[in-house]
């Protein structure tokens, strides 16, 4: 039995934290909101501060919205690092700056601690399921570590490089995501306003080589209306403006990624922050005065 500490358990962290319990880890939690019941009731200690969860833990793991958080709940009062000692290893499955994270890591390495890069893909239905896309970077022997931890996680896990690279992957993954979802919705559209039934031609494009997981999950979601967070539009915003200036600063285009935050940015004006990512298609559907139905 490891002891293992989880700071941030919303959408995502919950999930994932409640495998680890499952499997027969002690769990050390903290989050700003009440921790869930459920982990409670299997016996998690509830810690009060971030330090705490450091002091207590051997494996340290993190999984809440931005950069800033990352650093607060590291570096800010009662933050990770006044509870770290030597040898501890802190993991960070958050999806946050490359370029920030390289900093935290120093920072924590500094301490004698190894730092380990971790964001993830798959959303709650994966995070639920068990199922994530796990992309890690840091060092061989802290991932050999932390290796049969992620394996409770998620099912496709890569140590991509040293500290960022995983970091650096979430960011490819995010461009990749926004412009396949706006490329769904773009087809969905047409179809529909063209007077073909969206949902069949959904469940036609599924048997061809159009198909991806983006057309089956998010088109099911344009065409049935359900825009209820898995992933919400203001978390996407974030991770492409992470993008949008890591490409300015390596003098890189990326038009198209571009032109998805602003359909998001659209969606945030119209009130949908909150929305699921596949609302984007509302930001089509405004332009074209037509709604997937």
């Amino acid at each position: 039995m490891a002891q293992l500490g989880f700071i941030g358990l919303g959408i995502m962290g919950a999930p994932m934290a409640k495998h680890l319990q499952d499997a027969g880890h002690k769990l050390f939690i903290c989050d700003r909101k009440t921790p869930p019941q459920e982990l409670i009731d299997g016996q998690a200690t509830c810690c009060t501060s971030p330090k705490e969860v450091a002091k207590r833990a051997d494996i340290i793991f993190i999984m809440v919205p931005d950069t800033p958080d990352v650093g607060a709940v590291l570096f800010g009062e009662n933050g990770a690092a006044e509870g770290l000692s030597k040898g501890k290893i802190v993991v960070d499955m958050s999806s946050i700056s490359p370029i920030e994270t390289k900093e935290y890591a120093k920072k924590v390495k500094a301490l004698g601690c190894e730092y380990l890069d971790a964001p993830v893909s798959g959303g709650e239905v994966g995070a639920k399921a068990a199922s994530l896309t796990i992309m890690v970077g840091g060092s061989q022997s802290a991932f050999d570590d932390v290796r049969p931890f992620f394996e409770l996680m998620g099912k496709n896990i890569t140590l991509v490089g040293d500290t960022g690279a995983g970091q650096t992957c979430k960011v490819a993954n995010q461009i990749i995501v926004a412009l396949t979802i706006e490329a769904v919705g773009e087809a969905l559209l047409f179809a529909s306003k063209a007077g073909a039934d969206p949902a069949k031609v959904r469940a036609a494009l599924m048997g061809g080589f159009a198909s991806s997981r983006i057309l089956e999950v998010h088109g099911e979601r344009m065409v049935k209306r359900n825009f209820e967070p898995g992933f919400r539009i203001a978390l996407h915003q974030k991770d492409l403006n992470l993008a949008l200036q890591s490409a300015r600063s390596l003098g890189v285009a990326l038009p198209n990624t571009a032109t998805c935050q602003e359909l998001f940015n659209t969606c945030a004006a119209n009130g949908g922050a909150a929305w699921d990512h596949s609302g984007l298609v509302r930001a089509l559907e405004l332009m074209s005065n037509h709604t997937v139905a």
